[in-house]
């Protein structure tokens, strides 16, 4: 095990394996997408010494105060606009991760011979430190906050980042050579990889989502893999060996392998044996925690904190160190998080279930007669397997649709039998709906199993507005 990589003084290295070589001094780079993501990498690449010209569809007083901060930079901006025109002169094109790589202005950079790369990319060539990084389509946010509070655990300065709000590039300007960085990356940021390369790499799980941006499973599934691609044998991958998708993926890896499993015993990584979470890896084999000490709940909770323990201890963190953050982790924001007890009625916001997977999971995690509100923004994915569930569960005993897939959750629940459905037409509608429809003793979980944009910036602020409709219940 490489242990020299976490204690004591760490390699020199950049996470992509750039050695203090600044590749961006004095390009000319235009940044498409002025969200979180791309406001940081103007940020970034002007302390690099590159020519930065940012561009969005959106007009500059869209955007209020948020792009005050590169007020003062050598930036030229070009606002309201595709970019198409800003593309001439350019050097490199670095796209955000919400521009698709089929986009307009992707196309004509390539047939201008701009290089196109993404956020993520260039930030990881910037990089200081030891970085991981964990995908997947659901428990990511969950497994990187863990792994967090892991590495804090044992006394390191740890940038948790990415996909979770806290861009790379922000990252890449924080961090030092004896840093951890923790990097939540989506199948989005995978588009543009070359580099990219985490010393461990996990893949919590693959189902079906962002169907409408990649097409098919077999993309979307490859993309997911791509995590590794960089990745040597001195690396590990950490992957779910009761996901079929995930278990595949081992085959042809250049990277140590290490699984992760609730249901069985693995030869390499982290199982659960006599109720005990256990890592092994190389002839270590070490007991971290009991299963049901952890403080997340639920059998989704469990295995993303095996997945935590399989990367923390690949990276030599000792077991008892993995055993005090296992214990004391609360879990994180907008994910089955419990919001108030009103009227003997347990609210609960798990606006974070952006896909069916995940609403999935915290409908088997409820242990009481639950009334939930599901729908939003469509991404071209079957509802079919939720309705399933549903009905499989008798505890969900109302289910309150919003949004714009609403009629297309109705449809599946009623081939699936289920009939107690109800609609609303704004979510302060939904919780209203819920409280009346609840007796003391049950739930209210807002798990819409689909994205927010048809009605919220993003599902941070959908979980916000949840939660401040609850407060104000009187």
């Amino acid at each position: 095990m490489q242990k020299e990589l976490y204690y004591g003084t760490p390699k020199k290295r950049c996470a992509s394996v750039h050695e203090n070589e600044n590749q961006w001094a004095g390009k000319k780079v235009l940044i498409v997408g002025m969200a979180r993501s791309g406001i940081a990498a103007a940020q970034l690449l002007c302390r690099e010494g590159a020519a930065v010209t940012v561009s969005d569809m959106k007009p500059r007083e869209a955007f209020g105060d948020k792009l005050d901060v590169l007020n003062g930079l050598p930036i030229a901006f070009r606002m309201g606009e595709d970019g198409l025109d800003a593309l001439n002169g350019q050097d490199v094109l670095v796209i955000s991760p919400g521009v698709p790589i089929d986009a307009p202005i992707v196309n004509a950079a390539k047939e201008k011979g701009v290089r196109v790369t993404g956020e993520m990319e260039m930030a990881s060539t910037i990089l200081k430190g030891s970085l991981v990084a964990v995908t997947g389509t659901n428990g990511k946010t969950t497994t990187v906050s863990l792994l967090g509070a892991i590495f804090e655990a044992a006394g390191k300065i740890v940038h948790v980042c990415g996909n979770i709000g806290y861009p790379i590039s922000a990252a890449a300007m924080d961090s030092k050579y004896d840093h951890v960085v923790v990097a939540e990356v989506s199948s989005f940021q995978l588009e543009t990889t070359e580099t990219f390369h985490p010393l461990s790499a996990a893949v919590l799980n693959v189902t079906e989502d962002h169907l409408n941006r990649h097409g098919t499973m077999e993309v979307y599934t490859g993309l997911k893999r791509h995590i590794f691609d960089a990745q040597d044998g001195s690396n590990f991958a950490v992957l779910n060996y009761d996901d079929e998708i995930c278990r595949k993926m081992a085959k042809g890896l250049k990277s140590q392998v290490l699984f992760f499993s609730r249901q069985r015993e693995v030869e390499q990584g982290a199982f659960v044996r006599d109720g005990k979470i256990v890592v092994r890896v190389g002839g270590e084999e070490k007991n971290v925690c009991g299963a049901d000490e952890l403080k997340i709940p639920g059998p989704h909770n469990l295995e993303n904190a095996l997945a935590a323990a399989a990367v923390a201890f690949s990276r030599g963190v000792p077991a008892p160190v993995i055993r005090q953050a296992m214990r004391t982790f609360p879990g994180v924001e907008h994910r089955i998080e419990f919001t108030r007890e009103l009227d003997g009625v347990r609210y609960i916001n798990d606006s974070k279930g952006t896909n069916v997977d995940s609403t999935i999971k915290a409908v088997q995690s409820m242990k009481a007669p639950t009334a939930i509100i599901l729908g939003g923004y469509d991404k071209h994915v079957s509802f079919d397997a939720l309705a399933e569930e549903i009905v499989k569960t008798p505890l969900i005993e109302n289910c309150v649709l919003i949004g714009v897939t609403a009629n297309q959750i109705e449809e599946a629940l009623k081939k699936a039998g289920y009939t107690h459905i109800h609609h609303a037409g704004s979510m302060q509608e939904a919780v209203e709906t819920c409280r009346a429809l609840s007796k003391p003793g049950g739930n209210v979980l807002l798990s819409p199993a689909c994205a927010s944009f048809d009605m919220f910036e993003d599902y941070e602020q959908r979980g916000r507005i949840f939660k401040e409709i609850v407060g104000q219940l009187v």
